[in-house]
């Protein structure tokens, strides 16, 4: 089986990379599952997000979290990568990630369009 291509939203990449070093490569690691079509470690539904976003959960000194669809054949789409500093997701994190959600169904949507 081919790897599935990782398509960035945002600053989501920027935002892995300033993750600490072993949070990164679990994030690396959980992401690798991802493209083999296998799930990651931890994650769990993230629907108020959109339809079929997972969070991965990232546990380290601190929790991190990766917001990312992987549903479409084309590819995996990360959506919001951040740090989570409170039990509850916060609303903001959760509207970036609607957000981004949103930007990617356009963007699919607008490369069907180009493709006919």
């Amino acid at each position: 089986m081919l790897e599935k291509p990782v398509y960035w939203f945002g600053t989501s990449k920027e935002d892995l990379c300033d993750f600490p070093d072993e949070a990164r490569r679990e994030a690396g690691f959980a992401l690798w599952k991802v493209q083999q079509g296998q799930p990651p470690p931890d994650f769990k539904p993230m629907s108020i997000v959109g339809q079929g976003v997972q969070e991965i959960r990232i546990r380290t000194e601190d929790a991190y979290r990766i917001f990312y669809i992987a549903k479409f054949e084309e590819a995996i789409y990360i959506l919001h990568v951040f740090q989570k500093k409170t039990q509850k997701t916060s609303q903001q994190d959760i509207q970036l990630g609607q957000r981004r959600y949103k930007e990617m169904l356009q963007q699919r949507q607008n490369q069907e369009n180009s493709d006919d």
